[in-house]
């Protein structure tokens, strides 16, 4: 049988940040399923355009890559999303997939989940919220004032972030807050939150794969709304980790999982959207 793992991002423009990321994601896969091939597809059009026009690279969409992998014979594919958050850009990894089951295009195709999905609660279900925690512990500040800042959606998945926090309080990690760029909590929302624990130092940190526009703009950039000055003018002093979740090697291992958890079938919801977040 011919197999393949299409390792499926929403991608950067940014070179320095996607090679401490996604590719090394990639080839951290590549050798551990050695008898898969490894192909690459990012889900924004808008950055494979800018790849295309401003630095001649070319990535397939899920599309794209799906159809290469349909018409060069392969029998098996798993489809392994490198996002977040189940949002939109899952969804529609979803319904690409699922044009191609329809069609009957390969003997077996399935859907990895992203990084936070399940909140398991019972046995066989994943726990991706606290599993994330224990991995984010490594790198959180043990006394420091943390803000995570996560790209946020208006999909249904956006309660993930609100979820995520929750679990933080559970586990103890009351000075570690949750907030979007596009979505809910809002760092407005957050701030008198911070202000109640009576500090004045903050520690900014992307809830991101990449560390590419969201975090060199919307969260540290020159702009007047950028988090990082936003926070500044309301009188916090403001430490920076620029550093995507992607360049924590336990964080890439937790990719790994996932696409074990496919192959070896251990739960009924693979590659669905959870019903309840």
């Amino acid at each position: 049988m011919k197999k393949a793992i299409l390792v499926v991002s929403f991608g950067t423009t940014y070179e320095d940040a996607r090679k401490v990321t996604i590719d090394i994601i990639e080839e951290k896969i590549k050798r551990t399923f050695i008898d898969y091939d490894i192909r690459r597809a990012f889900t924004s059009h808008v950055i494979l355009k800018v790849l295309k026009n401003r630095d001649n690279i070319y990535i397939d969409t899920p599309e794209e890559a799906l159809e290469k992998l349909k018409n060069e014979g392969y029998d098996e594919v798993i489809v392994q999303p490198l996002h977040v958050i189940p949002g939109v850009e899952f969804d529609y990894v979803n319904n690409v997939v699922n044009k191609y089951k329809e069609c009957n295009a390969f003997e077996s195709i399935v859907v990895g989940r992203p990084l936070i999905c399940f909140k398991g609660e019972e046995a066989g279900v994943p726990d991706d919220y606290t599993i994330m925690v224990d991995v984010l512990s490594k790198q959180l500040p043990k006394d420091d004032t943390v803000i995570l800042m996560g790209h946020g959606t208006n999909h249904i998945a956006n309660a993930v972030y609100c979820c995520f926090e929750s679990v933080l309080r559970d586990r103890g990690f009351n000075n570690v807050h949750v907030a979007t760029v596009e979505g809910y909590p809002t760092l407005d929302r957050v701030i008198p939150n911070v202000m109640a624990e009576q500090t004045r130092e903050v520690t900014l940190m992307p809830l991101l794969l990449v560390a590419g526009d969201h975090v060199k703009n919307d969260m540290v950039g020159e702009s007047e709304h950028s988090c990082k000055n936003i926070l500044e003018a309301e009188g916090f002093k403001v430490k920076l980790y620029l550093h995507g979740l992607g360049e924590n090697s336990d964080v890439q291992d937790i990719y790994i999982q996932h696409i074990n958890d496919v192959i070896n079938e251990t739960f009924d919801n693979v590659g669905k959207t959870p019903k309840g977040i």
